[in-house]
């Protein structure tokens, strides 16, 4: 049995942030889930520490995506209802 890996945790809570972030994304939570759980299955063979903190790096960059298209739809909001 192989020891537990450090970042496991880390990796979890990215995927519960994103996760979380899904239930309000565009095309809809049901879209939005299953492709977040590719994502992370395609990574979850991964070994080396180097590579674990690539793949944060990439989901924590998606997060950030995620975020500025909500802060996006939030701004268009705003304006069409103010003008």
């Amino acid at each position: 049995m192989a020891p537990p890996n450090p970042l496991r945790h880390e990796v979890i809570r990215v995927y519960k942030q994103l996760l979380y972030m899904g239930r309000e994304y565009p095309l809809g939570y049901d879209y939005f889930r299953p492709r977040l759980h590719k994502a992370f299955s395609a990574k979850a063979d991964l070994q080396d520490e180097a590579e674990i903190r690539k793949g944060l790096e990439q989901a924590e960059y998606v997060k950030k995506e995620i975020e500025a298209l909500y802060y996006l739809k939030r701004y268009r909001a705003l304006k069409q209802r103010y003008e």
